[in-house]
């Protein structure tokens, strides 16, 4: 029996969280299983899954999300988290949830029923090297102290297009050197298609390589 694996991506805005929310999602789904994906950013809801809700469940992923006709032009109120995306920890399967960015879409964990005591649950925090908040090591120790509870890390350090293999490199050794300080695992390396295909061979310490879709170019509204 498979164990059940509860993730929740945080990280800082364009950090990359919900792209590799959406690829655990759907890795674990293709490896076997029921997956829920959950909608879990209340800082920003023009630039969430819930436009991607269809297309998502049409991959076969379960997601909790609110669609963007049941939640457009509401105004503050939609911020509002799916009722049944509180309790998504309840459920059979694998749990994958997607965080608001920054400290305050950390602090909205709290809202998820069992979050706090669930053994399965780990906080994972997508980190990209050249981002202004985390483009050191002291500042990412910083952006840690602020989030409050972080189990794993994903590096996750890209310029978009202008990626090259040392712009992954420097950031992940960035990282490394504040994962092995705070006793903080790193889970992966991601990087894009894009970046995949130009340079089929890149690989760093053995860590998975974890090659990302494009989904939220097409996720405003």
């Amino acid at each position: 029996m498979h164990k059940r694996i509860a993730e929740a991506f945080v990280g800082e805005y364009a950090s990359g969280k919900s792209e590799n929310a959406i690829y655990r999602a759907l890795s674990l789904k293709k490896a076997g299983g029921k997956v829920t994906l959950v909608d879990f950013d209340i800082v920003e809801p023009c630039y969430t899954l819930r436009p991607l809700k269809q297309e998502l469940t049409e991959l076969g992923l379960n997601v909790l999300a609110w669609s963007t006709s049941e939640t457009f032009g509401l105004g503050e109120a939609g911020q509002t988290i799916l009722p049944q995306a509180r309790w998504a920890l309840r459920r059979e399967g694998h749990i994958i949830v997607d965080v608001g960015y920054g400290a305050d879409g950390a602090r909205a964990l709290n809202l998820l029923e069992g979050s706090a005591v669930d053994p399965d649950l780990r906080v994972v925090l997508v980190l990209n090297a050249r981002r202004p908040m985390t483009d050191s090591a002291m500042r990412i120790e910083e952006y840690i102290e602020s989030m409050g509870r972080v189990d794993g890390i994903i590096a996750n350090t890209h310029l978009a297009d202008e990626t090259t293999p040392q712009t992954v490199e420097d950031g992940y050794h960035i990282i490394k050197e504040v994962a092995k300080r705070r006793n903080i695992p790193i889970d992966a390396i991601s990087v894009s298609q894009q970046f995949n295909e130009k340079y089929p061979k890149f690989g760093l310490d053995d860590k998975e390589l974890r090659v990302l879709g494009a989904f939220m170019p097409r996720s405003f509204w």
